[in-house]
């Protein structure tokens, strides 16, 4: 049921309903910071607007981009790089004069996302699917346009689904290949530890659970710590132990410089989508 917008400074709006704006309005409302019927989104794909509904009663939908954009104050566009011309070209003279756009779509600089959408009010954030979760990073940018009051608002919203970094806009793409692109390389890793616990004689489950533990517990470790990996790394690697005898083969193997070209490659093409 698609219920009217109503202009209220407290909601957000948002054009998108995908995964990533799922996880975002959830932490919105999981922290207390706004109700499901704060909260209006455009998307034309019924499942998007049904996986909303059920997980939030209550958030209201709005038949097009243009009337959700003008119901808030904070508006997020959140869809793919590939549908944000249309998208901001829809919205462009409907934004409120107070409004703020949130950009979560990955490679758009603000400077492109300003001449398509009309607007110099633009905050530019980089998240990633752990947010699905309540432990995902966002790195946030901002146009000298975007009122404190406004981006405090961002930042304080951003926080309820994890850990949130303020960051030049020239690392953004940067800033893509590693934590918007890093919980692929890392699932990928945790894939072959739990395939490699298989091969040593490890039941399936058992195996994986022990990789994803594994993983989490020195992700953990090094966040309360502060220690770096390479600290961690020499504790657990005993002369002629089985650690040392692991870590050989890694770096016969590459892994180390694999990774840093993953993120490198993973930046380019952010840079390219731009």
């Amino acid at each position: 049921m698609t219920l009217p917008p109503t202009h209220d400074d407290r909601g957000v709006a948002m054009i998108g309903g995908g995964q990533m704006a799922l996880a975002l309005a959830e932490g919105f409302c999981r922290a207390g910071l706004l109700q499901p019927a704060d909260i209006i989104v455009h998307d034309p794909f019924a499942p998007a607007r049904d996986r909303l509904a059920s997980r939030l009663p209550g958030i209201r939908f709005a038949d097009t981009p243009q009337a959700a954009a003008a119901a808030a104050s904070l508006v997020f566009l959140a869809v793919k790089p590939q549908q944000a011309a249309d998208a901001c070209r829809e919205i462009t003279g409907r934004l409120r004069g107070d409004a703020v756009l949130v950009s979560i779509v990955a490679g758009l600089s603000t400077a492109s996302l300003a001449g398509m959408s009309g607007t110099q009010r633009i905050v530019r954030v980089m998240p990633n699917t752990p947010s699905l979760v309540g432990h995902g990073v966002s790195v946030v940018c901002r146009t000298a346009d975007v009122p404190t009051a406004a981006a405090d608002r961002v930042l304080k919203l951003l926080a309820s689904v994890g850990h949130v970094h303020e960051a030049d806009e020239s690392l953004m793409n940067a800033v893509t290949g590693l934590s918007g692109s890093g919980p692929g390389f890392v699932a990928l890793l945790v894939e072959a530890l739990a395939d490699g616990g298989v091969k040593a004689g490890l039941p399936r489950a058992l195996s994986l659970a022990l990789a994803v533990e594994t993983l989490s517990g020195t992700a953990a470790l090094l966040e309360q710590t502060g220690e770096h990996p390479a600290q961690i790394k020499d504790r657990v690697s005993s002369p002629g132990g089985t650690t040392i005898a692991g870590l050989a083969v890694l770096e016969q193997r590459g892994v180390r410089g694999a990774l840093i070209d993953a993120v490198v490659a993973a930046a380019a093409r952010a840079k390219e989508l731009g």
